[in-house]
């Protein structure tokens, strides 16, 4: 694979992670658009709410600035625990199992991101 492509792949994958997951991250902070109804259907408190919308925002900004690799990764481990979380919160609450499509797709996007951005930090005068 040429650095180029690489490049776009990382990049792309960032921005799609950066804007699902921050615009959730807002919805839940700011508890906005019937967040706190997705709580309460999967049978979490309402301040989790605070707690995933902080969460996710950081998460974002740790993929994003030019931060230590260990940051980066934990922020990538994260990610990946908080949507595998909401795959099994909505299997096991009873919500249609359908709805774990878009979760397992952001996941999917999560892990890509990460092995991009990998191989991007074992080539020679990348990060």
């Amino acid at each position: 694979m040429t650095s180029r492509t690489l490049s776009v792949l990382y990049w792309g994958s960032v921005v799609f992670v950066a804007l699902v997951m921050g615009s959730a991250g807002c919805l839940f902070l700011f508890r906005l658009d019937g967040s706190l109804t997705v709580l309460h259907h999967l049978g979490y408190p309402e301040y989790f709410a605070t707690l995933l919308g902080i969460t996710r925002l950081a998460g974002v900004a740790a993929i994003l600035l030019p931060v230590p690799k260990g940051l980066r990764e934990w922020a990538y481990a994260g990610l990946t625990f908080d949507l595998l979380i909401v795959v099994f919160s909505i299997l096991a609450s009873g919500i249609r199992p359908l709805a774990i499509i878009q979760p397992v797709i952001v996941l999917t996007v999560v892990m890509g991101s990460y092995l991009c951005w990998h191989k991007r930090c074992a080539r020679p005068g990348d990060s």
